[in-house]
């Protein structure tokens, strides 16, 4: 079972790579899942499982009675983050990088932009983070929904649609950082993160971009740092 899951998982990134590249061009036929698997030396159910996923990625479509087509605009879906992908280290790393470089610009097109709702939408995200600290998965929403609440005070929709779409994916499980330690390593943890949204809230609220670029990234350093510390491999930021 273990060595289809695999082998369907080959396959279908080679079809996606062909999409997005253009090999397999937006609206064509994709070959027979017979054929497919002549040539690509694999089971019907190899085929099918990579082709079921190609759908429900949105790189393909299924047309009855005719067969399944490469999706009109499959090369426009290519970026995707799922939660199988963040399961190691490495790749929250990463995803950490990406952010430092699109919330401090973020923050600081809030901090010109933002209006009075944007601030309470704000400010009642961290209230619900403090009031469910003793909860990493409901605090972890929370604060994802603080970064939603700053992505919409750009009143730039692509930031809140980009961050929106990541979700709590934006948040590393508190757990991965602190894993076995006491208790007053959680309590210390909470308040570095509480002090660190905070600085970005009061730079918003005065409206100073500079300071919120910079609030912003500081919080998102501090977090690779922390997380950093775990795979003894630094990044430079």
């Amino acid at each position: 079972m273990a060595k289809a899951a695999s082998l369907a998982d080959a396959l279908y990134d080679k079809l996606k790579t062909e999409i997005i590249d253009g090999t397999i061009p937006p609206g064509s036929r994709l070959p027979s899942q017979k054929d497919i698997a002549i040539t690509q030396e694999v089971s019907r159910t190899v085929v099918r499982e990579a082709v079921a996923r190609l759908e429900a990625q949105g790189f393909a479509e299924s047309r009855q009675g005719s067969g399944v087509y490469v999706a009109p605009g499959a090369r426009y879906r290519a970026f995707q983050v799922t939660r199988e992908e963040l399961g190691e280290l490495s790749d929250i790393l990463k995803l950490l990088e990406m952010r430092l470089a699109i919330e401090a610009e973020m923050a600081g097109l809030a901090a010109a932009r933002r209006d009075q709702t944007d601030i309470d939408a704000m400010r009642a995200a961290l209230r619900q983070m403090a009031e469910v600290s003793h909860d990493p998965a409901a605090s972890a929403l929370a604060d994802a929904q603080f970064h939603l609440a700053i992505a919409h005070a750009t009143k730039n929709a692509y930031f809140a649609r980009f961050i929106d779409f990541l979700g709590v994916r934006l948040v590393p499980p508190r757990s991965m950082y602190l894993r076995d330690k006491p208790g007053e390593a959680h309590d210390e943890y909470v308040a570095k993160v509480r002090a660190e949204h905070d600085a970005i809230l009061a730079a918003i609220v005065r409206m100073d971009i500079t300071g919120a670029r910079e609030a912003a990234r500081h919080h998102m350093t501090e977090s690779l740092s922390r997380h950093s510390e775990l795979s003894g491999d630094l990044p430079a930021a």
